[in-house]
């Protein structure tokens, strides 16, 4: 199936199918504090935490220091709670995945409470194919709820298409997160959570396909990997049409995190809490060539980093230069 994003890029999703059921009633009014960025401005999330992984708190846009294309910038604007969380929970419940599921789920409700007012998780299920069991809600209770029978709800096939599921929910987020109520909003902080054991074959879809329709939707990859948790050498043996999958790499280049969780229940609350309180940074885009890709790197300034030597950052790796 041939699914077009709003950028106009033709996103092959493997057969993957992709119901949208009608939109619900929001249970909150839209009164969240919005981050504000200007239509010039090149946004980027930026995860900070410390040895343990444990989210930093309260640095500022000087602790931060921004290139682009190996050229210093000037950051114009730095956000971590205000703005909006915009989640895509995105589950494989093939055979194998059932334990691992029903234990990262079963504190769900816990988990949702870090997230605030405002915030809304969708959720979609995946094997071969792919299904949206929840819109777009910032229902959080609901949403807990609604997660140990999405589980169980769905046909969805036995073999397991992770980079064609990402792709159709970077291409839900495109399509649904800018709305609420039937009123345009700003999506906030966007992000995929995929809970999977990272076992997989890509046919005709490898990782740079996906990778560039993430940052075209400015949006991070996060992973909770479970079971053997294996990530494919670089010498992986497959034919040419046929990759791997690999949640690491795509989490590394968007900017996304992975934990890895045998049996954890706080395996969800912990990855919850990392998107959460993620930094939003904002700098006035150079000149570029529309479309043309450009290499960005975040680290924290001299005095962060005296501050916090052993400080962990995680952002996206570069994005694609829009018209001006």
């Amino acid at each position: 199936m041939i699914v077009m994003n709003r950028s106009g890029v033709a996103c092959l999703l493997a057969g993957l199918t992709l119901t949208f059921p009608a939109p619900g009633a929001s249970g909150l009014q839209d009164s969240t504090p919005t981050f504000k960025t200007g239509v010039s401005d090149v946004r980027v999330e930026v995860q900070a935490t410390d040895p343990a992984g444990e989210p930093i708190r309260g640095l500022v846009a000087s602790d931060f220091q921004v290139t682009d294309e190996d050229h210093p910038q000037q950051i114009v604007s730095c956000d971590q709670a205000s703005e909006r969380a915009s989640i895509v929970l995105l589950m494989d419940v093939s055979g194998s995945m059932q334990p691992y599921l029903q234990t990262i789920t079963h504190n769900a409700e816990e988990a949702l409470k870090v997230l605030r007012p405002g915030d809304r998780v969708a959720i979609m299920v995946y094997a071969k194919t792919a299904e949206m069991d929840q819109d777009f809600s910032d229902n959080l209770a609901e949403t807990a709820r609604r997660i140990p029978p999405a589980i169980t709800g769905h046909d969805v096939g036995f073999t397991t298409n992770i980079n064609s599921a990402v792709l159709v929910a970077t291409n839900l987020i495109e399509q649904r997160a800018d709305t609420m109520n039937g009123h345009a909003i700003d999506p906030g902080r966007r992000a995929i959570l995929i809970i999977t054991d990272n076992l997989g074959i890509n046919h005709l879809l490898p990782d740079d396909v996906v990778i560039r329709e993430l940052y075209r939707a400015e949006t991070s990859l996060n992973a909770i990997v479970v079971g053997r948790a294996i990530r494919p050498g670089p010498n992986s043996q497959h034919d040419a049409e046929s990759t791997p999958a690999d949640v690491y790499h795509l989490a590394e280049e968007t900017g996304g995190d992975v934990i890895h969780a045998e049996s954890s229940e706080e395996a969800f609350r912990t990855m919850i809490e990392r998107i959460r309180f993620r930094y939003t940074l904002a700098y006035r885009a150079p000149q570029a060539i529309p479309g043309t890709f450009r290499r960005i790197h975040v680290d924290l300034s001299p005095d962060a980093r005296r501050r916090y030597p052993e400080a962990v950052l995680r952002a996206r790796t570069g994005y694609y230069a829009a018209a001006s």
